[in-house]
């Protein structure tokens, strides 16, 4: 736990309040938590999946 203060503390939002940080870490967790459950849909269903790129 450390380790990661330590980062946090060292970058961009090391200056901000603790509110705006826990917003900024917030928002940042849920894109990735989004972005994971896409990748893992896309694993699971991507042979039923059609992807047209025609015009």
């Amino acid at each position: 736990m450390d380790v990661l203060n330590e980062i946090i503390q060292n970058s961009a939002i090391g200056n901000l309040s603790k509110g705006y940080k826990r917003i900024v870490l917030l928002l940042f967790s849920s894109i990735v938590v989004m972005l994971a459950s896409m990748l893992l849909y896309v694993i699971v269903n991507g042979s039923n999946i059609n992807f047209d790129f025609g015009y």
